[in-house]
């Protein structure tokens, strides 16, 4: 099935989106981590909410690979 112009750009406007949060959450554990007294829960807290964002960037890419009927 293809995908229609407009669906591509909203595609890559989403994924452009949540890797623009991957990025901020892991300068936001990246700070918090250089804390003395950090905390480990909210730091765990954010490291998997980075892992939810890269799955779903994955997910929105592999939508933006053509199907090769073989």
């Amino acid at each position: 099935m293809q995908i229609t112009q407009s669906d591509k750009q909203r595609l890559l406007q989403a994924v452009a989106e949540l890797k623009q949060e991957h990025r901020s959450l892991d300068i936001a554990i990246q700070e918090m981590a250089e804390q003395v007294h950090s905390n480990q829960f909210e730091i765990g807290r954010l490291k998997r909410q980075k892992l939810k964002l890269k799955d779903s960037i994955a997910r929105l890419q592999s939508q933006l690979i053509p199907n090769l009927h073989a």
